[in-house]
């Protein structure tokens, strides 16, 4: 249930304000309690990824109307900034439509600034705006958790690619004495060790052994408040609850009440179909694709019922909305064209969302076509983290996670044609998916994917 403005102040006037370099007092944090919030993806990702983030702020008193979160038409950067490449976009590409939303949002809510938060690549587009395109005076406060600000590598080679130190963006955002702007608060989210983007050796880039030029520290930036979250990964920067805590605080004023999700009564989803054409992610929206939802069994994946809804989508590629209860397990059918039909088992939705976006599983690999059926277990919001985390996929530890820095956001696991129409558990330390298989023959997919 949203909260009335006034109401809203007064709850804020009664909340404790803790010491902390960037709690201020109780008038500073109810008006920073009405800021919008705009949130902003990485490298190849989409909205979706904001979901959880969503409904701590709006489980916290935001109001739901004040927070968006964009989708880049084309989210994957070029190979070099400076070269055309087909769905692909240049950091000018995406500093554009972020301006775009910007004051799309301001329009919509009437104020005068907002605050912004990006993740990863989406950092880049968030400082360019405010360091030469006079964002400040449209931004009050700007989030940036695990942007590998002073690069992912310094290396002469392929320095058109932005996120190359000797990159034209980044030698030209990292160019004065400060790297912040004045009248914008900044602060800088990253890890002690764990982020994949921010290492010291070339490993998680294609060159092992070869030094980087850059360390665990290339997220901070000079002049920016600047924390670091021990044992988090690249995506956990922005996507877990201890990020939220140090966002919700650096901008509301105050500590959030809590960081667990408030159940609502019937939860709302919605969302887009997007595609992956020549398998290029994309957030381009998809025509055409039939979408089933399914209520099912926590404990088998088998399904309870008819489908409790179904539509084609539109050129806008929107699939919903769907009431649901927030106990649900759902099974979510998404048959596009020129993709695999894909089964998505999802957790319980706990709150409405309208970013519950929909991207059908890539073509099957060469090591899948041997399968009877495929699984693919995933998890969004951050890696898998060996031996950091508990990681079962069918009973079992998956042997294609890497161990040590988190770098694996999926595990796969094949079946034979004896094994089709069974359940196949996901575990990711306390949060559990049961997904059912299906016959890889025609052209069927499973994915297991993990809220949190």
């Amino acid at each position: 249930m949203r909260l009335h403005r006034r109401a809203l102040l007064g709850a804020l006037a009664l909340s404790p304000v803790l010491p902390h370099p960037f709690l201020r007092n109780s008038a500073q944090a109810q008006e920073s309690a009405l800021t919008p919030i705009l949130f902003v993806h990485g490298n190849g990702d989409h909205s979706a990824l904001w979901m959880t983030t969503l409904w701590r702020f709006e489980s916290n008193g935001w109001p739901r109307e004040a927070m968006r979160a964009l989708d880049f038409t084309d989210p994957l950067a070029r190979d070099d900034d400076a070269v055309p490449q087909p769905m692909r976009s240049s950091s000018e590409d995406v500093r554009r439509e972020l301006a775009a939303e910007i004051a799309a949002l301001r329009q919509r809510m009437g104020n005068a600034r907002l605050a912004l938060v990006g993740n990863s690549r989406g950092g880049y587009p968030i400082r360019n705006h405010l360091q030469f395109h006079e964002g400040a005076r449209e931004v009050s406060h700007a989030v940036l958790c695990g942007t590998p600000n002073n690069g992912i590598y310094d290396w002469e080679a392929g320095a058109g690619r932005e996120f190359n130190a000797r990159s034209a963006l980044l030698r030209r955002l990292n160019a004065g004495e400060s790297q912040v702007v004045p009248g914008t608060a900044f602060l800088t989210l990253r890890s002690d060790s764990n982020d994949l983007y921010a290492q010291p050796d070339g490993r998680y880039v294609g060159r092992p052994g070869m030094p980087t030029g850059v360390g665990h520290d290339s997220p901070e930036l000079r002049g920016a408040t600047n924390l670091v979250l021990p044992g988090v990964d690249h995506r956990e920067t922005a996507y877990s609850a201890r990020a939220f805590r140090e966002m919700f605080r650096f901008i509301a004023g105050r500590e959030p009440d809590r960081l667990s999700v408030l159940p609502e009564e019937r939860p709302v989803l919605n969302g887009r179909v997007t595609g992956t054409p020549g398998g290029v992610q994309t957030n381009r929206p998809v025509a055409g694709a039939v979408v089933e939802v399914f209520r099912v069994s926590a404990e088998t994946g088998e399904r309870m019922g008819e489908a409790i809804h179904r539509r084609t989508t539109g050129e806008d590629g929107r699939w919903g909305p769907v009431t649901v209860s927030p106990g649900w397990s759902l099974e979510i059918v998404v048959a596009a064209p020129d993709h695999p039909i894909t089964h998505y088992y999802r957790s319980p939705f706990p709150r409405s969302s309208d970013v519950v976006n929909l991207r059908p599983a890539p073509p099957p690999g060469q090591a899948d076509r041997a399968a009877g059926a495929v699984v693919r277990f995933t998890r969004p919001r951050g890696y898998f983290g060996l031996p950091r985390d508990v990681v079962l996929l069918d009973g079992k530890e998956p042997t294609d996670v890497p161990r040590g820095i988190a770098a694996g956001a999926t595990t796969i696991a094949r079946l034979p044609v004896a094994e089709i129409g069974r359940p196949v558990v996901g575990v990711f330390n306390e949060e559990r998916v049961v997904a059912r298989t299906w016959p890889l023959s025609e052209n069927r997919i499973s994915v297991a994917e993990l809220t949190w």
